[in-house]
C-alpha cells in the first residue's frame, strides 16, 4: 500500500493520478458535449449522455483505484438499502469536505445511476473538470444575498429556473440527484456566523430541495438520506485524504419513499413551505443527534483505552 510511504509523497501520487485520470475523462466528455452541441438531433444527443455517463463512471472507477493505492481507510457504514442501477434517485447530505464527493461516488458507484450534483457557479471556471461538470448536464447554481436580490431583483428566481431546466434533462436517463442542501461545507465559524441551532450542521436549504421534489419527485424512486463524518480528521480531511492520513470515514445511509406530502408550491403555498421547512430541519435535527451520538462513543472509547492503558502502566510498574 502506497499508505506506507511518507505523507508528501502520497499527496503527490494521489494528486497526479487523480489529475490524470480527471483531464482524460473530463477531455472525452468535453469532446462529447461539443458533437451533441453541435448537432442537435434528440436520439444522437441522447446517445451522447449515455456515453458521456459511462465516462463519469470510469473516472468514478479510477477515483476508487487511487483510494486502494494510497489509503488505508477504515469504512463504517451503516447501510441496509437495497439500490439499483436503472432507477431514479434523490440523495441529501451533510456537507463537511471536498472529500464528500469522492465518498459518495465511491460508495455508490457500482449501486446506483451516474449522480448529478447541483453546484456552485464559480466552479464552471476549474480548467477542464467545470466545463466536464457542464457536458454532463450538472446545474450550477448562482446564490444570491437578500441585499443583492433587493438591488437587483430581476434575478430572483434564477437559481429555481435553474433548477427546473435541469431537472427536465434528468427525466430522460435513469440519475442519482445528489443536492448538498446546506449549501456550503461545514466550519465553526460559518456555523456560528449562520447562527445554526444545529452543533454540527449548517442550516439546510429548502427551496431548491423543494423544487427539485415538485420537478421530479413522482419520477425518484426514493430519497437517500447520507451522513458523512471524519471522525480523525477534523481539521483538514481533504488533504488528510490526499495524503493517505485519513484513518475513518463513518456513514449513515438511510432510504425513505417520498411521500406526497413532500411534493408542492413551495413558493406559492405558504402551508406546505412552512410543513416542507419543517420536515427537512426535523431531519437535519436527527442527523445532528446521529453525528453527537458518534462523537460521544469515540470520546467513550477513547476514555476506556486511555484506562485499560493506564491500568497495563501500573501492572507492568508493579
Amino acid at each position: 500500500m502506497l499508505s506506507l510511504l511518507p505523507g508528501p509523497l502520497v499527496l503527490l501520487i494521489s494528486a497526479g493520478l487523480t489529475i490524470l485520470f480527471t483531464a482524460l475523462c473530463a477531455s472525452i466528455i468535453l469532446l462529447i458535449s461539443l458533437a451533441k452541441l453541435l448537432l442537435p438531433i434528440a436520439p444522437f444527443s441522447r446517445a451522447c449522455s449515455h456515453l458521456n455517463n459511462r465516462i463519469m463512471r470510469l473516472w468514478l472507477g479510477c477515483n476508487a483505484l487511487v483510494i486502494r493505492l494510497t489509503t488505508r481507510i477504515d469504512w463504517q457504514v451503516e447501510d441496509d438499502t437495497r439500490l439499483r442501477k436503472d432507477g431514479w434517485y434523490l440523495i441529501i447530505s451533510n456537507h463537511m469536505s471536498w472529500t464528500d464527493i469522492v465518498v459518495l461516488g465511491h460508495l455508490f458507484r457500482d449501486r446506483l445511476p451516474v449522480p448529478k450534483f447541483f453546484m456552485k457557479h464559480e466552479l464552471i471556471y476549474i480548467p477542464l473538470l467545470g466545463l466536464a461538470c457542464w457536458g454532463l448536464d450538472m446545474p450550477f447554481m448562482r446564490r444570491y444575498s437578500r441585499e443583492f436580490l433587493l438591488r437587483n431583483p430581476h434575478l430572483r428566481g434564477k437559481d429555481i429556473e435553474t433548477t427546473r431546466n435541469a431537472c427536465e434533462k434528468f427525466r430522460h436517463i435513469p440519475t442519482t440527484v445528489i443536492n448538498f442542501v446546506e449549501g456550503t461545507r461545514f466550519t465553526e465559524e460559518k456555523r456560528d456566523a449562520s447562527r445554526s441551532r444545529f452543533r454540527h450542521l449548517m442550516p439546510p436549504k429548502a427551496a431548491g430541495l423543494a423544487f427539485t421534489l415538485a420537478a421530479m419527485g413522482e419520477q425518484f424512486d426514493g430519497l437517500i438520506n447520507v451522513t458523512i463524518s471524519y471522525p480523525d480528521n477534523t481539521e483538514a480531511p481533504f488533504k488528510d485524504f490526499l495524503m493517505g492520513r485519513m484513518k475513518r470515514i463513518r456513514v449513515r445511509i438511510e432510504e425513505q419513499p417520498i411521500d406526497e406530502a413532500l411534493i408542492g408550491d413551495y413558493f406559492n403555498d405558504k402551508q406546505f413551505k412552512r410543513s416542507f421547512q419543517e420536515w427537512l430541519n426535523q431531519r437535519w435535527q436527527e442527523k445532528d443527534a446521529v453525528l453527537a451520538q458518534w462523537q460521544k462513543d469515540d470520546m467513550t472509547t477513547e476514555s476506556r483505552q486511555d484506562a485499560d492503558k493506564a491500568s497495563a502502566e501500573a501492572s507492568s510498574g508493579s
